[in-house]
């Protein structure tokens, strides 16, 4: 059978245009999810430039309050892998979609460490009475969270329909650590020390 279940009932009840109504209804839910993805994808890419953590120019937004150059950008980025499932469905297409998904999990990871440490840091500096959720769950809660999500990712090893997305994942997620601590960590330090040398020779000049 190649037609959907909902359309086979449809048809055995006597449903008129059934199929039709049935393409609509599936139409009309992906084109809110990508509706709803394009709009994520512009205020996440707006959201890091506002935070000064990729380029200024994702931040400008026109009289309207729309960030142009981020929703141009992440509707590129979309088309692109739209553009993928035609000409490399059983390769590349795959992939981006398995690492999409991948990457949600260590998404999760991070939410999980982040509330573990977070929690651990309020409670050094005595400061527990800010925390506005419960706290009768830590520290199991986010340490199963962790653990739970890690060894999700860690499985994925075992399924060879999912390995590649995780060997792509893996580089993909160090290249952004290798630039957020050349670009936040190792180049600010490198300004000050560059600056504080010039100013030495200045003085020595003088």
């Amino acid at each position: 059978m190649t037609e959907s279940p909902f359309v086979t009932v449809f048809s055995m009840v006597g449903v008129p245009y059934a199929a039709d109504i049935m393409n609509f209804v599936i139409l009309t839910g992906i084109l809110s999810m990508a509706n709803s993805g394009l709009y994520a994808s512009t205020r996440m890419l707006w959201s890091l430039s506002h935070e000064n953590l990729i380029s200024p120019v994702f931040e400008r937004t026109n009289r309207n309050g729309i960030p142009v150059a981020a929703l141009i950008a992440s509707l590129a980025g979309g088309l692109l892998a739209l553009f993928s499932s035609f000409v490399a469905a059983g390769s590349l297409y795959l992939i981006l979609v398995s690492i999409s998904g991948l990457a949600v999990v260590f998404v999760w990871i991070a939410i999980a460490w982040s509330h573990f440490k977070y929690y651990r840091l309020l409670k050094k500096e005595d400061r527990i009475n800010e925390l506005r959720y419960p706290k009768w769950a830590y520290p199991a809660l986010p340490l199963a969270g962790f653990i739970g999500s890690s060894l999700s990712v860690i499985l994925v090893i075992f399924d060879p329909n999912q390995r590649d997305a995780l060997i792509w994942s893996i580089p993909f997620v160090l290249g952004v650590y290798v630039y957020y601590y050349i670009r936040f960590k190792w180049w600010p330090k490198h300004q000050l020390v560059k600056t504080a040398n010039s100013k030495i020779r200045q003085v020595v000049d003088k």
